[in-house]
């Protein structure tokens, strides 16, 4: 039994789209808040059982039987450090054989605000006993593309990452590989460095998205409080904004960046180019 936490999330569900081809839907569990969300990965046969990182008795619930668990990280930014710990206590109880976590890039020496929380969470997981893989996912490709509309509206794609080299992925290679992770042998005690087999800097991703377009966009580089007030004056709430800035300030130090392919070794293909997924994305 393989339990998916977070599984109506767009990673939690591509993580069950690659499982399916792999083991049959019976032995997949999709953990959720909201259980309706996922009738359609029940129609396909996986189990739902509701889950909520507030709530320990839900998830004693959703992770009884489950030999492995993946806790996706919360979307909480703020709430993560208790949420994750509730599920990693859930696990230890249970009795699972592997827990993955999905954690940050390199973030025992990030330069990134989020990795606060993603540290306190190894470091529990240390403490756990519970045997575990931590799969330090880099930046989504996805989180750039949906910064296309905006820039080919306003002629301009902005940032505060400098000349800080990016290795993004598609979300469905880092699902794949937690995919890969949960079904294969010994996977207890590795730390995987997840990213990109390609790197881009901020302008390079500007001039992509030009070639593509047919339309001139550069990239305008902002200082890190710039750039948060610019998403903070486009609607965005101060919190995610300060997130985006400081993510992107952290790019400019090399916190998105690794050349080590563990990625694409560990799903034995390359990972999706930053054209591929743009021209998806355009179309």
């Amino acid at each position: 039994m393989i339990v998916i936490t977070g599984a109506s999330g767009q990673l939690g569900r591509l993580v069950i789209q690659s499982l399916l081809t792999k083991v049959p839907a019976s032995r997949i569990v999709a953990a959720v808040r909201n259980p309706e969300k996922v009738s359609d990965l029940a129609a396909l046969g996986v189990q739902v059982r509701r889950a909520d990182y507030t709530d320990s008795s839900s998830l004693d619930a959703a992770f009884q039987g489950a030999e492995k668990v993946l806790l996706i990280s919360s979307s909480e930014v703020g709430q993560r450090q208790t949420q994750h710990r509730n599920a990693i206590n859930a696990a230890r109880r249970a009795g699972v054989a592997l827990l993955a976590y999905t954690s940050l890039l390199h973030a025992d020496t990030s330069p990134l605000g989020l990795a606060g929380e993603h540290v306190a969470t190894e470091a529990w997981l240390g403490q756990s006993g519970v045997p575990f893989v931590l799969l330090r996912n880099g930046w989504y490709t996805e989180n750039y593309l949906a910064s296309i509309p905006p820039a080919l509206q306003h002629g301009a794609f902005i940032g505060s990452a400098g000349e800080g080299r990016i290795a993004s992925a598609a979300r469905a290679d880092y699902a794949e590989a937690a995919a890969v992770a949960l079904t294969t042998p010994e996977q207890s005690g590795k730390v995987y460095e997840l990213a990109g087999d390609g790197a881009y800097t901020l302008a390079g991703f500007a001039a992509e998205l030009s070639r593509q377009s047919g339309k001139a966009i550069p990239y305008v580089d902002m200082s890190e409080n710039e750039y948060k007030s610019a998403l903070v004056s486009a609607g965005l709430p101060e919190p995610i904004a300060g997130l985006l800035a400081d993510s992107d300030s952290g790019a400019s130090r090399g916190g998105l960046f690794d050349d080590t392919r563990q990625l694409s070794a560990l799903i034995g293909r390359p990972t999706t180019p930053l054209a591929v997924s743009m021209r998806a994305a355009l179309a």
